[in-house]
């Protein structure tokens, strides 16, 4: 379901869904033996504040109603800035940024309902991504499209420091495989992400490298974001989440490695795999 659902498998059913029209929720997941939740809303914290709690709270109810499972698709910004050099299922929640709070009120919605027992649910979190069919990597963006077209990679923050980033399809069959697995529910996974701590300068080599070109970047300081943010209004959400990139940046996914015996997949075949995917589809500029 989306606002231009297609089918991916034959025997999908389709349902066209504005997802900000919280009346026909309900309807959507009628059902339904589970709920995926991987709905993202614009990169705005003003729309993030106004429209993801009561979303969440409708899916929720409808969930409830429909005697349906919940999967919620989440990503790191709830936790701590302490949390961020090596982040766990348990790792601490108090976001320093305003997106964060946002992110963990869904969080506390979701297992409240857990914890109350009126709800079957699991949160699947994911670490910064790269991959394919993606238009909202940051590295996939700034680096790889840049590098492909022969321009600078732009990068922010310490670029050697380690980031560790979460390859998009692993995450895709991490989250159905989570789905379907009774005893994943009421609790929180790590998706399955590279244990092969690369700073961010390696990335950005490893995608030169594939794409044959040297690894030039050019680094965008603080108040250049606010500038930006005069032509490109999505600029300006960026400076409160870049302590993450100022830090050492390790997403541990051991929890659900040691569970299903599946690792992530290695950073060079998921770069080859990326750009490769890039080189058929993105437009010269």
């Amino acid at each position: 379901m989306s606002r231009n659902p297609r089918k991916v498998n034959d025997s999908d059913e389709l349902f066209s869904l504005d997802v900000t029209d919280f009346g026909r929720i309900s309807a959507a997941v009628s059902g339904s033996d589970v709920v995926y939740v991987t709905v993202g809303f614009q990169y705005n914290l003003k729309v993030w504040q106004e429209t993801w709690p009561p979303f969440m709270k409708a899916v929720i109810d409808a969930c409830k109603r429909n005697g349906a499972k919940l999967v919620f698709f989440d990503n790191v910004y709830a936790y701590a800035r302490s949390a961020i050099p090596h982040m766990k299922e348990d790792s601490p929640l108090q976001p320093p940024s305003k997106k964060g709070v946002v992110r963990q009120q869904i969080h506390e919605m979701i297992m409240r309902e857990v914890g109350d027992n009126s709800l079957k649910a699991l949160i699947a979190r994911s670490a910064d991504f790269y991959g394919p069919d993606t238009r909202s990597s940051v590295i996939g963006e700034t680096v790889a499209k840049n590098l492909i077209r022969g321009k600078t990679a732009q990068v922010f923050g310490d670029v050697n420091r380690i980031h560790t980033f979460t390859y998009t399809t692993d995450a895709a069959r991490a989250t159905a495989l989570l789905g379907n697995t009774d005893d994943a529910y009421d609790q929180v996974w790590h998706v399955p992400t590279t244990n092969v701590l690369l700073t961010m300068m390696r990335w950005i080599e490893l995608f030169a490298q594939e794409i044959q070109v040297e690894p030039k970047i050019q680094r965008i300081p603080r108040p250049m974001f606010y500038l930006l943010g005069l032509f490109a209004p999505v600029m300006r959400e960026f400076p409160e989440m870049l302590y993450q990139t100022d830090l050492d940046y390790v997403f541990d996914s051991s929890k659900f490695e040691k569970r299903f015996r599946i690792v992530a997949t290695p950073p060079e075949d998921g770069v080859k795999t990326t750009v490769d995917y890039l080189r058929r589809t993105i437009k010269p500029r």
